[in-house]
């Protein structure tokens, strides 16, 4: 039997449609946004109407590292499973980005073309998506120090997440990583917690950074004493007093294989056996993003089998871990958000030696975070320390952005060269590729704006396509 036509929904979807197309004809962006702000307006329980008409319901990714790759990771199982989702592709993850991929994905009638949604969602936007989105599945990826002058302590924004968990349907799974000790101590919230965590001794750092950010119990204050510490705060810990611990993960990677630039392996056990994984994606905290995807799939009932062959076929989200052809060279787009991010990025990747051309642009816009102290807090010493191990001259950074004056100063602090500073992200990516020698590839790290224009430009040039054509 089919839906009775709602003409209030109808008329919704229609106005977000002409705006859409308004905004991309206009070149005013690629339409993410602005479709769900006029659906809205039309309709108040748009997002309402919709999410309940999809058959396997929904699934929402937050935290402040990862909820983009993670998301793609999820479709991309999702895809080899044979299951269709629709997902906020670009990034747009306030309930107004929801709701336009929802208005996109559904015919004029409101009829979904997908069986399941599958959205990042930003921190302090989870309750009210939680309250209009019938989600199944809400998962929680980690919480570090970001963007502080929008969301305030850590522990405040799991507050807000956790009073989104009484939404959830009585069978709906919260899937907490159990190597962050706030994001695993919210599962005292839920009524059905899963968990997931590394196994990995071998990558234990030996210390906490001092970026770390829940150095304490959760539930008395007492600081936490770590068996591994894998990046930030997370890795394997207790409370001395015996107050908490880390929690048995249900999904868990374990003899991880770090292989640089050409990805990792592991193997993950889950609830249902276990299997070799791969990804393409380099770095621990891909493993990290990796590992979340397989839970979210396994709740979602993907089978393990599935699960490793949509993770091995993920080739990465635009401008998070994108290498983008430019003529004879390559640029490579690391996005960059705060401190323990930013840690890991140089860690994995601007340490080789292969990382000689380097472009870092900082903007200080309301998506990128107003207060840029976060760079003090980077450990950009290490790559000193690295050149000096490694008995290299290091290449003059290239620096762009608004805030390009800052990021300067923070590179002659750490003793590290500074090239061309470039406040124009257009003219500064022209400049940094044109130095580029052929056949060698140009590390970019960009905030989240500077990223967009970045990439516009490549695109602009002919190099790659406008994010939304993905």
């Amino acid at each position: 039997m089919g839906v009775a036509l709602d003409p209030r929904l109808f008329a919704a979807i229609s106005a977000a449609r002409a705006a859409q197309l308004a905004s991309r004809t206009l070149k005013r962006g690629g339409g993410s946004t602005i479709p769900g702000v006029v659906a809205r307006r039309v309709d108040p329980q748009v997002l309402n109407k919709l999410s309940r008409r999809l058959p396997l319901g929904s699934a929402a990714i937050t935290g402040t590292n990862g909820k983009t790759t993670t998301t793609h990771m999820v479709g991309k199982i999702l895809q080899a499973a044979g299951l269709r989702a629709v997902n906020n592709s670009t990034g747009a993850n306030l309930v107004t980005g929801v709701t336009a991929a929802l208005v996109g994905d559904a015919s004029l009638s409101g009829r979904p073309s997908s069986e399941m949604g599958l959205f990042e969602v930003d921190e302090a936007s989870v309750p009210r998506v939680a309250a209009e989105a019938r989600l199944k599945i809400l998962a929680v990826l980690n919480l570090f120090r970001d963007q502080l002058d929008r969301y305030g302590e850590l522990a405040y924004t799991g507050k807000v997440i956790a009073s989104a968990f009484a939404d959830l349907p009585r069978d709906g799974a919260v899937v907490l990583n159990a190597d962050d000790p706030l994001v695993a101590s919210l599962g005292g919230s839920a009524t059905n917690p899963i968990f997931y965590g590394v196994d990995a001794p071998d990558l234990d750092t030996g210390r906490l950074q001092h970026v770390a950010d829940s150095k304490g119990c959760p539930v008395c204050g007492t600081p936490l004493q770590y068996d591994a510490v894998y990046m930030g705060h997370v890795g394997v810990y207790r409370c001395p007093r015996g107050d908490f611990a880390r929690p048995e993960p249900a999904y868990r990677a374990s003899r991880v294989r770090l292989e640089g630039a050409r990805g990792s392996s592991f193997v993950l056990a889950t609830p249902k056996g276990e299997r070799e994984a791969r990804t393409a994606l380099p770095g621990l905290y891909n493993v990290y993003n990796a590992l979340a995807a397989a839970a979210i799939a396994g709740e979602a009932g993907v089978g393990p089998d599935d699960v490793v062959r949509g993770l091995g076929e993920f080739g990465g989200a635009f401008g998070r871990v994108e290498r983008i052809r430019a003529g004879d060279r390559e640029a490579f787009l690391l996005l960059i958000k705060n401190p323990v991010g930013f840690n890991e990025i140089l860690r994995t990747f601007i340490t080789d030696e292969a990382a000689k051309n380097v472009l870092i642009a900082i903007n200080d816009n309301d998506a990128d975070g107003r207060d840029v102290s976060w760079l003090w807090d980077v450990d950009f010493e290490m790559l000193a320390d690295a050149q000096a191990e490694n008995a290299t001259a290091a290449a003059p950074f290239t620096v762009s952005g608004l805030r390009a004056g800052d990021m300067a100063v923070r590179l002659k602090y750490a003793d590290l060269p500074v090239g061309p500073v470039i406040p124009d992200r257009k003219e500064a990516i022209k400049t940094a590729l044109e130095a580029t020698p052929p056949g060698e590839t140009l590390y970019v790290l960009p905030t989240y704006t500077a990223m967009l224009e970045i990439r516009k430009a490549l695109a602009d040039t002919g190099y790659t396509h406008q994010f939304w054509e993905d």
